[in-house]
């Protein structure tokens, strides 16, 4: 966030200094196939569309993603994913995920250490017989992020999902979440590249992530949580996620 601010003040500057530089005048003119071809741009989002097999199924998707490093401070509270209601009364004890904390960044440290850097987040739609307009079906969505580096303070209850940090595997759907305060998410080779959360009507076998040598664990139908990659468990003197601003 503080470097998208940064970028912004640029830009700002920029365009002070080109409304004071006198009057100009310009007019659109387009451009030829030869003009086009050597003009490059990036934007903001990012829009890819693939196809994957799964389960011997070819699935397509479309992913749209923010080109964009994020350095983030933030609380998230009671998280509760796929809670079944009925008759207007929510059993929370069924939900696929609870997650009462979720934190990103920490206060009693270093100064590096209290901001978590963010790459790319993305959106991903997932469907099948995407050629047929007629049968066209979207099947899920998963939202994550590229790479993920930083102090993730975390409180799970229940998990739906694959985690695996220092070592130790959470994996199942509904199961207890790891007893844990929290992760340090990244080493020195680099961001955690496999964070991931997916919405899905059936089980999808989601493609290998690029840099990584295994596939991740099928996403079930339901709420999905999978994150892998560069893990460690956070220590803190009484065991509970490390304070953060604002964090009630």
């Amino acid at each position: 966030m503080i470097s998208l601010i940064r970028t912004g003040l640029v830009c700002l500057s920029a365009a002070a200094a080109l409304l004071n530089a006198g009057p100009a005048s310009a007019q659109l003119r387009p451009l030829s196939e030869k003009e086009l071809s050597a003009t490059y741009g990036q934007g903001l989002l990012d829009l890819t569309n693939s196809s994957f097999v799964s389960n011997g199924d070819t699935l397509y998707s479309t992913r749209i993603a923010i080109g964009a490093d994020v350095l983030l401070n933030a609380n998230f509270g009671k998280i509760n994913l796929g809670a079944k209601t009925t008759g207007g009364v929510t059993d929370w004890s069924t939900a696929y995920i609870d997650m009462p904390v979720l934190q990103f960044g920490r206060l009693d440290s270093t100064a590096d250490k209290r901001l978590v850097q963010i790459t790319n987040p993305y959106f991903e739609f997932v469907y099948k017989n995407a050629p047929d307009a007629a049968t066209r079906e979207v099947i899920g969505m998963r939202m994550g992020f590229e790479g993920i580096k930083g102090d993730i303070g975390l409180t799970i209850n229940t998990l739906s999902g694959s985690m695996l940090i220092g070592g130790a595997e959470y994996k199942g759907s509904k199961t207890t979440g790891p007893a844990v305060p929290g992760v340090t998410a990244g080493d020195a080779n680099g961001a955690s590249r496999d964070f991931w959360i997916s919405a899905l009507k059936t089980a999808v076998q989601f493609p290998t992530t690029s840099g990584m040598a295994e596939p991740p664990s099928a996403a079930q139908a339901g709420f999905w949580l999978n994150w892998r990659d560069r893990l460690t468990a956070l220590s803190t003197a009484n065991g509970a996620p490390p304070p953060n601003a604002f964090r009630r």
